[in-house]
């Protein structure tokens, strides 16, 4: 994983960049949502599709707890 900085604001700091991940790259800023217990709440798959969400973001533990390793490991784990 690494960010690539490429505009920064020298009054506010504010940045724009670049995630790049395993799977894929990701443009910042970015709105990133949450899927608690595996599950975006109160937005619709399509939605998550037009808007061309590229990460969201997990409970590791809480997904250890439930489903469990080895559900997550037979879904092909987390990226």
């Amino acid at each position: 994983m690494s960010f690539r900085e490429s505009e920064r604001d020298q009054t506010t700091r504010a940045r724009n960049g670049e995630l790049s991940l395993a799977h894929g790259r990701v443009r910042t800023p970015c709105f990133m949502p949450v899927g608690t217990n595996a599950t975006v709440k109160a937005v619709a798959v399509e939605d998550l599709e037009k808007l061309e969400i590229r990460i969201i973001l997990s409970n590791a533990y809480h997904l250890y707890l439930r489903p469990g390793i080895d559900v997550i490991q037979r879904a092909g784990g987390l990226h």
